[in-house]
């Protein structure tokens, strides 16, 4: 009897192990089985049952179900085969297709799931997502309503308020500083903080206290940066300050500076505008301007021009002093205090060079118009009195030597030369001033009827005090 027994229970452990051995196939191809498909496969972590309670055509029924009814998947096809679902259609997105992937994986019975849906998005007309975005727009305007309005409230009131503390400035400051352009810039000054306090009380409104504290505490750092960023513009305008300070010259100005020479124009907080005697607009740089030497004509009224005339060796140097100076307190421009001088300035090759020096109002003549009116009547004087003002020497050489023969010798070879004296030159030669130079007026006037008549090179506010009438 208990032969029989163990033969039946190794029949039975037999016909399990061949049972065993024909199943195992089978879901060890389907779990390979997707990998040489062109889809993805998505495997299970879990165990694969060898004897499945839920039959294919079950698990494709309930999945097509469930899918369909999101209504989130067109040409929709949902296959089982040993227990691999493959899934076909198309989706709007990414996360819809992993959607379904994963609705498959947690299905009863599922071994793995072959996910071979496309993506094709459509293109929708749908604005409700829109409207949705303009309510909370709407919503947010309204939560900020009030702060807008004691925001624009305060800085209206920090801006009347800091005019008012400017115009106050000005007023007590008029007296000490006179500069314009410097009672403007400490009165701006003064006014800054009270825009800064205003900014940092709507900082604190709205909630953003450490942007409150960053904005003051980096006001000095953002001026340090823009400072460097902007260094040359910055060193213009501060040097158009300090010269309207210094008013080393003023509008209406003759001055000379950097090598340029004209009526100042202009003085704004880039540049110098000056009218040369040209009557083109020259534009320098302050900075350049401060730092150069400025020499102004206009400051004292009384100029001293002068001009070197040489004569001959064998004249008198005193005659000639004594005609050049009468012919210079004889013309009005000259002003007899500080007197006109004749020196002796220097010996030259052939002449003997007498350096004239005078004094006149250069408010009232032209420094180029008295020198040529005073230049022709002392030639006209040392002509008339003989006295000769030869060409400088040349020195020719002959190598060969040079046959000279005197007309008129007589047999004891003397040499009879007859004296022709100078010619006296025309009466007009001895006027003040004769046609080609006018009345002798300065040009400043005319130089400024041409400036006033054309248009301004540079807009702008000028910073320096009109010159007064002269």
């Amino acid at each position: 009897m208990s032969h029989l027994r163990t033969t039946a229970a190794t029949l039975r452990a037999l016909c399990l192990a061949a049972l065993t051995a024909a199943l195992l196939p089978a879901p060890a191809m389907a779990q390979t089985a997707p990998t040489a498909l062109d889809s993805a496969a998505s495997d299970p972590q879990r165990e694969v049952s060898v004897a499945p309670d839920v039959r294919d055509s079950e698990i494709a029924d309930r999945l097509t179900r469930i899918l369909t009814a999101s209504g989130w998947f067109d040409a929709l096809d949902v296959e089982v085969s040993e227990g691999i679902v493959f899934i076909d259609g198309t989706a709007e997105n990414d996360e819809r297709k992993e959607w379904a992937r994963q609705l498959a994986l947690r299905t009863e019975g599922v071994v793995a799931v072959v996910d071979r849906i496309e993506i094709t998005p459509e293109i929708s007309w749908d604005l409700t997502p829109t409207w949705r975005e303009i309510e909370r727009l709407a919503e947010r305007a309204q939560w900020f309503a009030p702060l807008t309005f004691a925001s624009i409230l305060i800085l209206a009131l920090a801006w009347l308020l800091s005019r008012g503390v400017a115009a106050l400035a000005r007023r007590s400051l008029r007296s000490r500083i006179t500069s314009p352009l410097l009672l403007n810039f400490v009165a701006r000054v003064v006014s800054i903080p009270v825009i800064l306090i205003a900014l940092y009380l709507i900082l604190q409104i709205a909630g953003l206290t450490r942007l409150a504290v960053t904005v003051l505490g980096g006001t000095g750092l953002v001026g340090i940066i823009v400072g460097l960023a902007f260094r040359e513009i910055a060193e213009n305008s501060l040097a158009s300050i300090l010269l309207s300070m210094r008013n080393p010259f003023r509008a209406g100005d003759w001055i000379r500076v950097a090598d340029y020479q004209g009526i100042v124009q202009n003085l704004n907080m880039r540049t110098t505008v000056l009218l040369t005697l040209e009557g083109n607009h020259v534009q320098i740089p302050n900075a350049l301007v401060y730092k150069s030497i400025i020499e102004n004509f206009s400051t004292n009224p009384n100029r001293r021009s002068e001009f070197t005339v040489g004569i001959g060796y064998d004249d008198s140097v005193l005659e000639a002093q004594e005609i050049i100076v009468a012919a210079l307190r004889a013309h009005p421009a000259v002003l007899n205090d500080p007197e006109p001088s004749a020196l002796v300035d220097e010996l030259g090759a052939s002449t003997v060079d007498i350096k004239v020096q005078y004094w006149f109002d250069g408010h009232a003549y032209s420094v180029f118009k008295v020198r040529s009116a005073l230049m022709r009547q002392v030639k006209l004087g040392l002509q008339n009195a003989g006295i000769s003002m030869p060409d400088s020497s040349r020195e020719i050489i002959f190598p060969d030597g040079v046959t000279v023969r005197h007309e008129g010798a007589d047999a004891a070879g003397d040499m009879r030369i007859s004296a022709h004296p100078a010619p006296l030159l025309p009466e007009e030669d001895a006027a003040d001033a004769t046609a080609g130079e006018g009345d002798l007026a300065s040009e400043a006037q005319d130089l400024q009827r041409q400036a006033d008549a054309a248009p301004a090179p540079e807009e702008g506010a000028n910073l320096l005090a009109e010159a007064p009438p002269r």
